[in-house]
């Protein structure tokens, strides 16, 4: 898509509510439209408010390998509660392998390096397999979740995969995230009742402490302005990662 279409794409729906914007996505690119879901809060309005517009619109979730049972029951209740299959992507079974003999199951721990590989293998990669045959990417991205995130706007160009990436939530806060989620009586992941505000894979996700920063949870040995797992690129700057068996960066 030319710059000047995008352009017209911001003109249009910058100024759109939640339900406004994926409806005019839907008719408008219909099924080259979807919405990849962590099964996080965000998600979750997103994909309700979806199921009001139709059933067709097309959703996917990347299964790690490292999820809490939580994760797992929530894509059922979820698949329950909207009579919906949820589309699930795998890592590369030997890619996984490989790494695990080469680095160990807790390599993540031992530096950003490491652990970059290993969001890379489990979810980066699995994603491009996911958004291939699409155009416009929806996210449940907000600017107020971390420091990494704090100048996306709701309708970008994602260089890297070669597609729209549209924030629909990007200026919504965490207490309106909640609201909606009470409201619409939206099914949502346990661990949030147990002070787990953001959840990715169970051994890089622990509960914050009061005063702590929302997504002081995730991969909590690093500084905040490392904690992305590489999905989403500002700019189409990729992020550093190590390659399996070179010791070589890219």
């Amino acid at each position: 898509m030319k710059n000047n279409e995008i352009e017209k794409l911001k003109d249009k729906i910058n100024d759109f509510d939640l339900k406004q914007t994926l409806k005019f996505l839907y008719e408008l690119f219909n099924e080259k439209v979807v919405i990849a879901s962590s099964m996080g809060l965000e998600d979750q309005i997103i994909l309700n408010e979806a199921m009001k517009i139709s059933k067709g619109f097309k959703i996917f979730t990347i299964d790690t390998g490292r999820l809490p049972q939580e994760t797992y029951d929530l894509i059922d209740k979820t698949n329950k509660f909207y009579n919906i299959k949820i589309k699930i992507y795998f890592p590369n079974y030997k890619k996984v392998e490989k790494m695990i003999y080469e680095f160990g199951p807790n390599l993540f721990y031992e530096n950003i390096e490491n652990r970059k590989l290993c969001c890379n293998i489990r979810k980066v990669e699995p994603l491009k397999r996911a958004l291939k045959a699409f155009k416009v990417w929806i996210t449940g991205l907000r600017q107020e979740q971390s420091i990494t995130r704090k100048n996306l706007k709701k309708v970008e160009w994602d260089e890297n995969y070669k597609l729209i990436k549209i924030n629909p939530l990007i200026d919504w806060s965490f207490d309106m995230v909640w609201q909606y989620i009470k409201k619409e009586n939206v099914p949502y992941n346990k661990l949030h009742d147990k002070n787990y505000p953001s959840i990715g894979c169970e051994p890089c996700t622990r509960a914050i402490k009061e005063g702590e920063d929302i997504r002081a949870g995730r991969w909590w040995w690093e500084n905040p302005e490392q904690k992305e797992c590489g999905i989403h690129i500002k700019n189409g700057k990729v992020i550093r990662i190590k390659t399996i068996g070179s010791g070589e960066t890219k």
